[in-house]
């Protein structure tokens, strides 16, 4: 297969010729051992071939998200079983994680060609490296990280399709954990008061944390640095727990920023007695790139009651509670902490369905007659592009690489 670049100034087309026009897409069949999700499941596969896409699915890459071959054969994709052929023959491959090293012990990313299209999470502010070595592959990388936060990507959020079902999840895990009733009860035998239940950050994940925390009837209150996001937690029937900052506590994107320790301290101050009191408490704080920060210290895990359940989903990123041992769960003074890896994994099908929406999104911003345009000055192409052309394009991951290059050096 030969390709053509055409560019000019923010603008590169990339368009596919073989026998007859068309581009390839893939998906790869994911090799982490927790990830059972796929990147495209066979609705949205139907689709992009309705379009003209050829569309290649590794073999077996649907079953642990239960969509099977025959499905995908079935939507108009060509299964194929040889992962080296499929990575290496393709224009643009699909992933959920990011790319790993195999049993063989060569990167994944060493398998694809020069010039071809990565999608996936990336991590590349987690892990810079991985940028370094798409520019090694020349290839051009679209992070799913990076989608900007805008009501025109929306769509294309899968940052927040994947929260959302973390937020419902973690919900679920502290109900089956908490030795108690969630909601009221009124029996013969008694009366029996609702679980108190605090979620701390009320970001996507958050928020349907709280909205599942009230459907099963449990009494709520939300704390959040970012006073913006006060009403969206009434709205949904929780108490808001305001702690007064004299500083800027959102970042761009409407994510939370990182804080002083002034501020990290005042805020522990007040939130301390509301972790106390609660039977569940739920946190949800990230920070992109960075460790998490710590919202409930091994003091306030100390005053909790005997019984009591954290459900830290910050856990893959250090942890919001300073007990949390990520992907365990562990007693620490009778309560119970657990630092669930990778939820969304845990609900493949729809983990999988919403995931699959945000490609297809991208993808038809991408590609146009059967070509894949990449117009830097699209505001949402522009911020999820970090490698193309042999370079590097984000400055956070360049500064983010900058960084791990001089630890490196340092260590």
């Amino acid at each position: 297969m030969t390709f053509l670049i055409s560019k000019v100034a923010d603008f590169a087309e990339i368009r596919y010729l073989s026998s007859g026009d068309f581009m390839r897409i893939a998906v790869a069949k994911e090799i982490e051992v927790c990830e059972r999700r796929v990147a495209l499941n066979p609705d949205t596969v139907a689709r992009l071939v309705k379009q003209g896409l050829e569309v290649w699915v590794e073999a077996g890459a649907g079953e642990r998200s239960f969509f099977d071959d025959a499905a995908y054969v079935a939507a108009g994709a060509t299964i194929v079983g040889d992962s080296g052929k499929l990575w290496g023959e393709t224009d643009v491959l699909l992933k959920v994680s990011p790319p790993q090293e195999r049993e063989d012990g060569r990167l994944e990313i060493d398998l694809l060609r020069e010039g071809a299209v990565l999608i996936s999470f990336l991590n590349p502010l987690g892990n810079p490296v991985v940028a370094q070595q798409l520019v090694n592959r020349k290839v051009t990388a679209l992070s799913m990280e990076l989608i900007p936060r805008t009501t025109r990507a929306q769509s294309m959020d899968a940052l927040s399709s994947q929260a959302s079902l973390a937020g419902y999840k973690a919900v679920l895990i502290a109900a089956a954990a908490l030795p108690k009733y969630f909601p009221m009860l009124t029996t013969a035998a008694g009366t029996i008061a609702p679980a108190k239940v605090f979620i701390m950050g009320a970001g996507v994940a958050g928020l349907q944390a709280i909205a599942t925390a009230r459907r099963l009837g449990a009494v709520v209150e939300a704390f959040d640095i970012r006073p913006a996001v006060k009403e969206e937690v009434q709205s949904l029937g929780a108490k808001f727990v305001e702690v007064k900052l004299e500083e800027e506590t959102t970042a761009a994107g409407g994510y939370a920023k990182e804080i002083s320790e002034a501020s990290k301290q005042r805020t522990q101050e007040v939130v301390a007695e509301h972790v106390k009191n609660s039977d569940v408490v739920i946190t949800t704080a990230q920070v992109p790139g960075r460790k998490a920060p710590v919202l409930v210290t091994a003091e306030m895990v100390a005053q909790m009651k005997p019984g009591s359940v954290i459900v830290d989903l910050a856990a893959e990123q250090g942890g919001n509670c300073a007990c949390t041992d990520p992907g365990k769960d562990i007693v620490w003074n009778g309560v119970t902490i657990i630092g669930p890896i990778n939820l969304p994994s845990s609900m493949p099908v729809h983990a999988s369905q919403l995931y699959s929406k945000n490609l297809t999104s991208l993808l038809q911003l991408l590609i146009k007659d059967k070509a894949l345009q990449v117009d830097f000055t699209d505001d949402i192409i522009d911020a999820a592009c970090i490698t193309h052309a042999g370079e590097i394009r984000n400055q956070r991951v360049k500064d983010a690489l900058q960084a791990s290059t001089t630890q490196l050096v340092r260590d």
